[in-house]
């Protein structure tokens, strides 16, 4: 497996990227990662090797900035507050790394996806609503809620969510304004609800049941089929 950093810019802003892929001749299919609240992390990295397994070139993406890692929950609240409060920096920064991956070796620009984690949920349905000519979007425990301040465009991707019942950040009434919005755009779009499920449920290391954030092995592995079975159908 091939494993790469690179370096890309938002207008002023640098940003690091890594990405990995299995070495052939053909072309492959691309699918950015986007991290959570805590930026471009080793979990995020992990999934992009994952998705490499996969016959993937899998790209995580850095929305924050070269080198910024949030370690507390001050921190993490304090970089993500300024992308969701202007949403269309938030798109601006992830269209960016889309635009990066168009250009990397043995990538099949027509074959493009996205998956992101709880904010980077809401970072690659963005990227949807954004009008980018991409493929499909999954979003895991992400945040759904519309953007208010940006241009609507037609939503090219189809789109899956996979949420958690209980997931305290996002609830039910949550879930189904955005299964409004969806439809009331005419996308392809699905929902996947796991039961008994709270926040940041793909992630080993979440266990705050009183912050929300728990994992739950099961819906972690359901999701991850899920996600594989949706991206074999787009792909």
């Amino acid at each position: 497996m091939q494993k790469n950093i690179i370096s890309y810019n938002d207008k002023d802003t640098e940003l690091e990227g890594y990405y990995a892929y299995i070495e052939s001749d053909k072309k492959k299919p691309v699918v950015l990662v986007a991290h959570d609240w805590s930026g471009n992390n080793d979990f995020a990295k992990r999934k992009a090797e994952q998705l490499a397994e996969l016959g993937y070139i899998g790209f995580a993406i850095d929305m924050f900035g070269k080198g910024k890692i949030g370690k507390t929950k001050e921190e993490k609240s304090a970089l993500i507050q300024p992308l969701i409060q202007d949403r269309n920096m938030l798109q601006q920064r992830i269209l960016a790394a889309y635009n990066t991956v168009k250009k990397l070796k043995n990538a099949d620009v027509s074959h493009i996806g996205a998956i992101g984690f709880c904010f980077g949920g809401l970072c690659v349905l963005d990227l949807a609503r954004s009008g980018a000519d991409v493929k499909g979007v999954v979003s895991f425990h992400g945040l759904l809620q519309a953007p208010q301040n940006t241009a609507p465009h037609p939503i090219k991707a189809k789109i899956l969510a996979l949420h958690g019942y209980d997931d305290p950040m996002v609830t039910p009434d949550a879930v189904m304004h955005f299964g409004n919005e969806m439809t009331a755009a005419k996308v392809n779009w699905q929902l996947d609800m796991y039961g008994n499920t709270m926040h940041a449920f793909t992630n080993p290391d979440a266990n705050d049941p009183s912050f929300g954030t728990v994992y739950n092995k099961q819906a972690d592995t359901r999701s991850w089929i899920a996600m594989r079975n949706f991206f074999e159908e787009i792909f």
